[in-house]
């Protein structure tokens, strides 16, 4: 069994390594993107009012994001194991954490944090193309589709993301530094946190990630 959390700035994979860990070690993923991006598109009263900070590139309010993640944490498919992706982050978030899962008579087994660099997060933020019907992914360099601008897998036209623009990515990353990046030292002095390599391919960074938790499941 394995409690995670993983790190790092936004675009250095957390999401395609959260799901490689997830089929692994069998455990559930919860991607707090995931849920608010679920809940603006059924226009709920927590996605209407997340709406406006994560178009401009902010951090939703520390109150809408806890009670979101307590609920979650809950839920019965969390018993055997979880992977929190982009929660916390900041440090009032890390305590809450802390709070939620001593109340749950539980604690997290390590901190896995994607170590990138800036100006590759850009390029690969920016060049994300996603198809808003069957949620397939594409890049306008590294995967592109057969036909510019179209799904390969149900022919809808690609779109990008709000929050994938130029000016947006570079105000999320300045946040992620200032506000996000300082977590990584709370973790630090309870010794659970695990640095790789995220430049490396996708495989490989996921090989390092396995030897790095023992590669027990």
């Amino acid at each position: 069994m394995k409690r995670l959390l993983i790190m790092g700035a936004p675009g250095a994979g957390k999401g395609t390594q959260a799901s490689l860990i997830k089929n692994e070690y069998n455990i559930a993923h919860i991607s707090t993107g995931d849920m608010f991006r679920e809940a603006i598109s059924n226009k709920t009263p927590v996605g209407l009012e997340a709406k406006v900070y994560i178009d401009n590139g902010q951090l939703v309010p520390d109150e809408i994001t806890i009670r979101l993640v307590e609920e979650r944490l809950k839920a019965s498919d969390c018993k055997g194991g979880f992977l929190l992706d982009g929660y916390p982050r900041t440090i009032a978030q890390a305590q809450a954490l802390d709070l939620m899962l001593k109340k749950l008579g539980i604690k997290l087994d390590g901190v896995i944090n994607i170590k990138t660099d800036d100006l590759v997060l850009i390029d690969r933020i920016t060049g994300r193309r996603s198809c808003p019907v069957c949620k397939e992914g594409y890049h306008i360099k590294s995967k592109k589709p057969t036909v510019e601008g179209v799904c390969d897998v149900c022919g809808a036209t690609l779109i990008q993301r709000a929050d994938d623009n130029e000016e947006t990515v570079k105000n999320r990353l300045e946040v992620y530094h200032n506000q996000t990046a300082p977590v990584l030292d709370y973790y630090s002095k309870q010794n659970i946190v695990i640095d790789v390599d995220g430049m490396k391919d996708i495989s490989d960074v996921f090989e390092e990630v396995k030897v790095k938790l023992g590669g027990n499941k």
